[in-house]
Order: C-alpha cells, then sequence, then structure tokens
C-alpha cells in the first residue's frame, strides 16, 4: 500500500527503478542481486543519498525485503509490469516533491557526482527532463524529470504506449554528457554481464 508520505515540495527526491520482471536474469529480482557482495540496489541508493531529500524505491515484488533498506518502497498502480515510466508515474503520485532524480537498479558504477551533474544540469537549463548521453545515445531511465509533467506522463501511458524515449521526446529535453567516461551507464541484464562486470573490477582493483 502507498502511504501518502510528508515531503517539502520545494526538494528533489530520488527514484529507483526496480520493479521490473527481469526475464532475462531468470527473473530474480534485479536489484536484490549481489554486485561485489552487495545487492545491486545499494549502488543506486548510495549515489542519489547525498543529494535528495527522500529515496523512493519503486519495485513490484519481494516489497519487504526493499523496506528492510529503511526507505519508502512503492508499486506500480497497475499490476501489469508496465515498464519504468510507469515506476516514475507511480511516484509523481505518491511524492509532492516538484522534480525526480531518476535511476535504474542495475548500473552499480554510478556514483553521487554523476547524479549530481544530471541534477545541476536540469536546474541550470530549467528543463522539463535532463537525459545522461554517452556520446552515441541517450540513456533514457537516467533521468531528471519535473512532477508537472504527471498529466502527460498519465496520458502517454493510458493510451498504450511503454516507451521511454518517445514520450521523454514529447518535451523539452536536455542531454547530459558522459562521454568522457561512459563506462559508469553500463546497465546489467544477465547473471553472464555481472560476473564480467565484477571480473573487471576486480581485475581494476588488482592493478592499484
Amino acid at each position: 500500500m502507498n502511504t501518502k508520505p510528508i515531503t517539502n515540495p520545494n526538494k528533489t527526491v530520488g527514484v529507483i527503478l526496480a520493479g521490473g520482471r527481469a526475464t532475462r536474469m531468470d527473473h530474480q529480482d534485479k536489484g536484490l542481486v549481489n554486485y561485489n557482495g552487495q545487492p545491486l540496489i545499494y549502488y543506486a541508493i548510495s549515489a542519489l543519498s547525498p543529494i535528495v531529500a527522500q529515496v523512493i524505491i519503486n519495485a513490484n515484488r519481494n516489497i519487504e525485503r526493499y523496506q528492510h533498506f529503511g526507505l519508502s518502497v512503492i508499486t506500480d498502480q497497475t499490476d501489469s509490469f508496465n515498464g519504468p515510466l510507469a515506476g516514475v508515474l507511480a511516484t509523481m503520485a505518491y511524492t509532492d516533491a516538484d522534480l525526480l532524480l531518476v535511476m535504474p537498479c542495475d548500473c552499480p558504477l554510478i556514483k553521487t557526482r554523476h547524479v549530481q551533474k544530471l541534477l545541476a544540469a536540469q536546474i541550470e537549463n530549467n528543463a522539463d527532463i535532463t537525459v545522461a548521453f554517452d556520446g552515441v545515445q541517450l540513456h533514457g531511465v537516467f533521468f531528471a524529470v519535473r512532477r508537472t509533467l504527471q498529466q502527460s506522463l498519465h496520458d502517454y501511458l493510458a493510451s498504450g504506449q511503454r516507451k521511454v524515449s518517445t514520450w521523454q521526446r514529447q518535451h523539452r529535453i536536455i542531454p547530459v554528457d558522459f562521454s568522457n567516461e561512459p563506462d559508469i551507464l553500463t546497465n546489467i541484464n544477465t547473471m553472464n554481464e555481472l560476473s564480467i562486470l565484477e571480473a573487471q573490477h576486480q581485475a581494476a582493483l588488482g592493478h592499484k
């Protein structure tokens, strides 16, 4: 049950998207899968917590396990797993904050300075949406968005559409350039990808 919290409307909330089916990960709950000894969602919480008023987890399974992190956990408004935008919409309905800083649960290389850069670009440009850009493509699930777009997002999902980039392009987007370190946007979709990233991390530590 999504209980309405008391929040400062002038503050930014962080949103961690952990509500997917993770079909390529044998339907494991991706945010709870360990990477280097910690659940993947731990890294997202660590990145967001220093710069937002509140961190909210969007999850549709294992709610009690996510609640153990001591944060608000909200579910989609439907039970049909309608993709990341459904989690964003549920958060918009839950919070009174003006701005949402959104990231997925499966990008353990993103640090606080990266989400700070995304947030700073939104404030500086007074943009509807700022989206991470790796020099080649936009990474649509790592973005900052105004809650005033709630009705637009509701209508988009109600029309049966789901694609993140299609909805974002309906608004004024500012790309935020991470082309100098594109690897931080690496997301983990399979257990093999997780093993490779862990091995790379351990190799990097060995060379220090």
